[in-house]
């Protein structure tokens, strides 16, 4: 079975972990935000030192694509490059809100069946990213950013729905249906990023480390503050 890193820097979460044969050999998790570029090279050679692995035992990286944090995201895809056009391995990018998906439901194993899974990351004001996801962690719609209003998510609350993420809190008050659930604390992990990258290892479901970029979802608008004088 194949040794994957798996590094997630779309989010305030910094995390970095080491699966093999299906078991999680080793992880480092930082959910302050704003540390991941000092954080993501000490991770991985702490996690490849408690594996008792090196670089080019490896045999992929995961990633978390996106959407979520510009700048989390351009720290990530760089480090991973860097990493894998050195070691000679490939690339798996795995959906940002997928991750959040599969998450959930290892937290809630009785989720119905028929549900729809709704992760969100938070972006500014009301707005989220999301997508919607079944039961079984297939993408339904595929992600989109919301404002959300009282009127989102309607055409989907026929069924059970679950919101998580950290954008799902500020919408529970906005989002008022009786299918209309909210699952706190749902962040990346090592164990649902290991599930889904192994089921795309096996398929050889690869990206081109030259030239794949992170998902935005939307284009980086840098603001300017208000006190700049020129």
């Amino acid at each position: 079975m194949a040794k994957i890193l798996h590094i997630d820097t779309s989010t305030d979460v910094c995390l970095v972990a080491l699966s093999e044969n299906n078991q999680i050999k080793a992880t480092r998790i930082d959910t302050n935000g704003q540390n991941h570029s000092k954080l993501i090279g000490t991770f991985v050679q702490e996690v490849l030192n408690e594996a008792a692995c090196t670089a080019n035992e490896l045999n992929a990286v995961a990633l978390s694509a996106g959407p979520g944090s510009y700048t989390g995201l351009r720290i990530g895809t760089s480090f991973v490059k860097g990493l894998c056009f050195g070691v000679g391995i490939p690339v798996i990018t795995l959906p940002t809100l997928q991750i959040l998906a599969q998450e959930a439901l290892l937290q809630n194993p009785g989720i119905e069946p028929n549900a729809r899974l709704c992760p969100m990351i938070d972006a500014r004001r009301m707005e989220v990213y999301t997508a919607v996801y079944n039961a079984q962690v297939q993408e339904q719609t595929a992600a989109w950013p919301e404002i959300v209003t009282e009127t989102s998510f309607q055409e989907y609350l026929n069924q059970p729905t679950y919101f998580l993420g950290n954008g799902s809190d500020k919408c529970q008050s906005t989002l008022q249906h009786p299918n209309a659930h909210f699952i706190a604390g749902i962040q990346p992990s090592a164990m649902a990023m290991m599930l889904l990258a192994e089921k795309a290892y096996q398929a050889g479901q690869f990206a081109d480390t030259a030239y794949f970029e992170p998902f935005y979802l939307k284009e980086f608008m840098a603001t300017m503050p208000k006190n700049k004088i020129f």
